[in-house]
């Protein structure tokens, strides 16, 4: 059961680009995702009368792979609620952080016009959110075919690499009006636990190193007490029972995080073969960002 229940999961996976950990991912990338620029949604907040008059409303980018592409409505309405923010995002599904430098070329799956260091001197924001999986298996080119289950230290090293170059083209896009990183640290992976571990800790290293910062909201989606043990489903929250739509199973005391066929997304509504937000309310998905929130706010 347990085999032909991983084999349904990575099959759901590969629907949306996604990124998760499979030793047997497909050995060529796909077609770059036609996410065209209408995608990219470019929302600024309403003055609020309520809001204290000294509060500087952010500017926040947020780029990142599929669990972007599905929390991208949701953190732009949280951080206008609670932050009044301007905001713009540009997820690709499938992609990692070497996809949003500059100098790729063809080999990426993020277009010039949206890589990270471009949208910096386009938009000027206070914030970038990196929020990315950690693409483990040759899904994108600009990896060169550096997979987690053939080379791990290989990986690794590489990862740590493109954290760096990343944040580097970011500082010098953002030049005196440098924006503050917000590396998100990811949720438990049920088939790869130590590398989840392993590339959280890789942008606390990061973020230590160039003053930036980390959203832990993988601890939202974790249980208390044992940060990288996956679940379907948690205890709800005093939020979710505030608000019942996202206390899925209140007769139980718990809330969905992913779909029975999908243990890597946290949107509740099936995966489609073109990456879009996520159209249903989804605990797992609001958790994150109002970690991310929660986050910029206190920064």
């Amino acid at each position: 059961m347990r085999t032909s229940w991983i084999v349904v999961v990575l099959t759901a996976v590969l629907l949306l680009g996604a990124c998760g950990d499979p030793s047997d991912g497909p050995e060529t990338a796909p077609p770059t995702p036609d996410v065209s620029r209408a995608a990219t949604t470019h929302q600024r907040a309403q003055s609020s009368p309520s809001a204290p008059a000294a509060v500087v409303a952010p500017r926040v980018l947020y780029l990142g792979d599929s669990l972007a592409m599905e929390a991208q409505q949701v953190l732009g309405q949280e951080l206008r609620r609670e932050l009044r923010a301007t905001y713009t995002s540009a997820p690709y599904s499938g992609t990692t952080p070497c996809d949003y430098l500059e100098g790729t070329g063809k080999k990426s799956l993020v277009p010039d016009r949206d890589k990270a260091a471009a949208l910096v001197r386009a938009l000027h924001p206070d914030f970038v959110v990196l929020q990315f999986w950690g693409n483990a298996w040759g899904y994108t080119w600009c990896m060169d075919g550096i997979t987690h289950a053939a080379s791990p230290q290989k990986y690794f090293s590489r990862y740590r690499a493109d954290l760096r170059r990343l944040t580097d083209q970011i500082a010098a896009a953002g030049g005196e009006r440098r924006p503050r990183i917000v590396w998100v640290a990811q949720g438990p992976d049920p088939i790869t636990p130590d590398r989840v571990r392993r590339v959280n800790e890789l942008y606390e290293e990061q973020a230590a190193a160039s003053g930036d910062v980390v959203a832990d909201a993988g601890a939202t989606v974790a249980p208390a007490g044992s940060r990288y043990t996956w679940v379907q489903y948690l205890p709800c929250t005093s939020y979710e029972h505030e608000h019942s739509d996202y206390c899925t199973q209140p007769g139980r005391d718990r809330t969905a995080l992913h779909l029975d066929k999908d243990y890597l997304h946290f949107c509740l509504a099936p995966t489609t073969s073109t990456p879009r937000p996520c159209p249903a309310r989804s605990p797992g998905i609001l958790r994150i960002a109002r970690e991310i929130t929660r986050v910029i706010g206190s920064s």
